[in-house]
């Protein structure tokens, strides 16, 4: 038997898995030649050896007939779309149908063919209906694609019969989206995220060969009471999702504790959240110098970056992007993702991002204000910031700018609007409690640093005593530098 008619082993895959988190992401940069330190630089091989990586059309090792194989790991090359079509209006199916298609190809697929219908709701048993499940089978003929992806998230027995009677892979739009995730992660916290999401999406979806599923596992640990193939895997997964939930328990401790220390040092945190490929890399980019990816493909950037920056006058806050959001993002990517999303809830403003040339600019901020609920980030502080302005329609614009009163227009790109959109983050970050003078000695220059990073400066005098500060700090600071505190003035005036 040839490996193509192999079934994918999802046992023996969790086994040559397991030991991913050893390695080091950065492994090889130091003998390329290029200078970590650079984020230009960085930035630029990370763009070169995702594309190294593009998947390579016609290449498949898969059978035509899918259904003798038991476990099959995803592979999209040669893809059909179908979409049902069960509210709104025919332009937000057609931008959904769109999007469904952007996914594919940053997955790395080629789309042949893209069809949707309208129904009230999906059929229960093969989603789109038995008659139409001939008409996309007929279409699966004529283009000789392998994949089938559907625009919806399929319940497994929904997922099987279409896959029996259509003979080809058939795919949710939740594992492709996890698919996306799966290519795009780096970092450790994010690769155990998505792979957790990918064993939560997994257990579900078991299946046996063909409609026996009590064929029982040989070897070492499957004999004896007859423990059955299909039990066996669902029990490595439960073990694997309960080393990875451990792993990220701690992983969110170090996150909790540096947040703790931020909180403690009274540092204001300003998160960027957005639809993906709103250009939430390219403004972080623009206002800190960070170096973060950049690429015109959904979801290119996964793990959250956090630079510290400074305001016009001086004050020290952090500035941070988070993982895009979408339609219908897959629950089990909030979940697994919940600690890295907590940053959102945790800042004192969210700069929500949205992609102005976008046809739909008005259901990428309702979809991305969807999430905030989901994690109970609604109460923060928000400055909508509509960038690629020089791609956007005028109307569009003076239509957003109406909409939300509270915003700014840019284009990362070309760097219009860039300054306004930083002293509009600069006028909302929060403003320190306690208005205090202060005459600090030349010898305490280390406070006069301090007064400077974690408080706002009103004023300063050089005096023949020392230096005279009139400004405002933070509760906790304003206790440690009481000793120094001008008696006998006004609080503020």
């Amino acid at each position: 038997m040839t490996n193509a008619d192999k079934p994918f082993d999802l046992a023996a895959e969790l086994d040559e898995t397991a030991g991913w988190e050893e390695t080091e992401d950065t492994a090889g940069a130091a003998s390329s030649g290029y200078d970590e330190h650079d984020p230009e630089a960085v930035s630029s091989m990370e763009l070169a050896e995702r594309h190294a990586l593009r998947r390579v059309v016609g290449l498949s090792t898969e059978l035509q007939d899918i259904s003798e194989v038991e476990y099959r790991q995803l592979l999209l090359e040669r893809v059909v779309l179908v979409g049902v079509w069960t509210e709104g209006t025919v332009q937000d199916a057609e931008n959904s149908m769109a999007e469904l298609a952007a996914l594919a190809e940053t997955a790395g697929s080629q789309v042949l063919e893209n069809v949707y219908q309208r129904r009230d709701k999906p059929d229960p048993a093969t989603y789109i209906g038995r008659g139409k499940v001939e008409g996309v089978r007929e279409i699966v003929e004529a283009t000789g694609a392998d994949t089938v992806i559907m625009d919806g998230e399929l319940a497994p027995s929904q997922l099987r019969n279409l896959e029996d009677k259509l003979k080809v892979k058939v795919v949710d739009r939740t594992a492709l989206i996890l698919d996306i995730f799966a290519q795009h992660a780096k970092s450790r916290e994010g690769k155990a995220q998505v792979e957790l999401a990918q064993l939560s999406y997994m257990k579900q979806r078991l299946r046996g060969w063909g409609s026996s599923l009590s064929r029982q596992a040989g070897g070492i640990g499957g004999r004896g009471p007859g423990e059955t193939k299909i039990e066996t895997d669902r029990r490595r997964i439960n073990d694997k999702v309960a080393k990875l939930r451990k792993e990220l328990a701690h992983m969110k401790t170090t996150r909790e504790t540096k947040r703790s220390e931020r909180r403690r040092n009274a540092i204001p945190s300003v998160v960027i959240a957005g639809y993906t490929n709103a250009g939430k890399s390219s403004i972080l980019n623009r206002l800190t110098d960070a170096g973060v990816l950049v690429e015109n493909a959904l979801f290119a950037t996964l793990d959250p970056t956090t630079r510290r920056t400074t305001t016009s006058d001086g004050r020290v806050y952090t500035m941070s992007d988070t993982v895009g959001f979408v339609r219908h993002l897959p629950h089990q990517l909030i979940e697994a993702f919940r600690s890295t999303l907590e940053e959102v809830a945790e800042a004192d403003l969210v700069v929500h991002v949205v992609d102005g040339s976008h046809p739909d600019p008005e259901g990428q901020l309702a979809a991305v204000r969807g999430v905030f609920a989901d994690i109970g980030a609604t109460s923060v502080p928000e400055l909508v910031v509509i960038n690629k302005a020089d791609l956007a329609d005028p109307m569009v614009i003076a239509r957003l700018r109406q909409r939300e009163p509270h915003s700014v227009v840019c284009s990362a790109k070309t760097g219009d609007g860039i300054a306004e959109a930083l002293a509009a983050i600069e006028a909302d970050l929060p403003h320190p409690d306690v208005e205090v003078r202060l005459l600090l000695p030349y010898s305490r220059g280390d406070l006069v640093s301090r007064v400077h990073d974690n408080g706002e400066v009103l004023s300063v005098e050089h005096t023949g005593e020392g230096t005279m500060i009139h400004a405002r700090v933070s509760e906790a600071f304003a206790g440690e530098i009481e000793l120094y505190t001008l008696a006998g003035l006004p609080e503020g005036d």
